[in-house]
């Protein structure tokens, strides 16, 4: 895990929401229509707390984790700054595979949207799901990420030298075969670890949880490129374009090519 807590000390995660506020824009579409009217909701893998200060804005109280100390203190100066920090009931520090001092069944909702990207082993995985199970409330909802073996598939074929080592066909095929991707450029993105789309779904049930929904975060808008959003912005059809993503990232069709993709569910009673 040092790697992971390396990059996310450098990495701008919230200037990257804020340069691609899709994935944001549509997760909170959809979070909003299954989250509880009020209660006590976990943010978990909350990186500098994007979701989190949403969350508190909304009324919610929230508790906050990330595996990486500069983010839960920057989490913590961001609550500080936007006024929220009466909403939180705490900012900790913690691996998503074990969720040290939280107790069980506490949160009427939980967020991970983060942590399975990062836990290339099929243990750490099952532990991490493990851990929200037993923190969340019965018939409380989850919000899980993940990200798609398919979309990466795609991403390595056009832009393999940014992917390296899947700038050679036989790494690619290792990749499609396990799931697992570690850059070969120092400094560049974390060891990872891409589902592939039907594996989603069995993976969260076997873990406690009734499946609500499956969305395309990014969807068919990660595939345009700045000059063909351009294209729309200038005829004035912004707003429509983005109810056509938002509306489209239901689709079960669109589900691999978008990178990241929100799962929703209920911890059964």
């Amino acid at each position: 895990m040092e790697n992971v807590i390396d990059y996310y000390s450098r990495f701008d995660e919230w200037g990257r929401l804020d340069r691609e506020p899709l994935e944001f824009i549509v997760n909170w579409h959809y979070m909003n229509r299954h989250l509880p009217a009020h209660g006590h909701v976990l943010d978990n893998g909350a990186g500098p707390g994007k979701y989190a200060m949403e969350l508190a804005k909304q009324g919610f109280h929230v508790t906050l984790a990330d595996l990486t100390p500069r983010l839960v203190e920057m989490a913590k100066e961001k609550a500080s700054e936007l006024a929220l920090t009466e909403r939180f009931k705490g900012f900790h520090p913690l691996n998503a595979t074990r969720l040290e001092g939280l107790p069980d069944e506490e949160f009427d909702a939980s967020l991970m949207l983060g942590p399975l990207y990062h836990l290339q082993k099929d243990e750490e995985r099952i532990n991490a799901v493990s851990e929200l199970f037993r923190v969340t409330k019965r018939g409380g909802v989850v919000f899980v990420a993940f990200q798609s073996r398919t979309r990466m598939t795609i991403t390595s074929l056009q832009y393999p030298q940014h992917w390296k080592p899947n700038d050679r066909l036989e790494s690619i095929n290792e990749f499609r075969s396990t799931g697992v991707f570690n850059h070969a450029d120092q400094g560049r993105f974390t060891g990872a670890y891409y589902f592939n789309i039907d594996e989603i779904k069995p993976f969260m049930e076997n873990s406690g949880f009734e499946t609500i929904d499956l969305i395309g975060s990014s969807g068919i808008g990660g595939l345009l490129s700045d000059e063909q959003k351009r294209y729309w912005e200038e005829k004035g059809e912004s707003r429509q374009l983005m109810s056509l993503l938002i509306e489209s990232a239901k689709d079960p069709a669109v589900l691999g090519i978008s990178s990241h993709l929100l799962y929703i569910g209920r911890r059964k009673e």
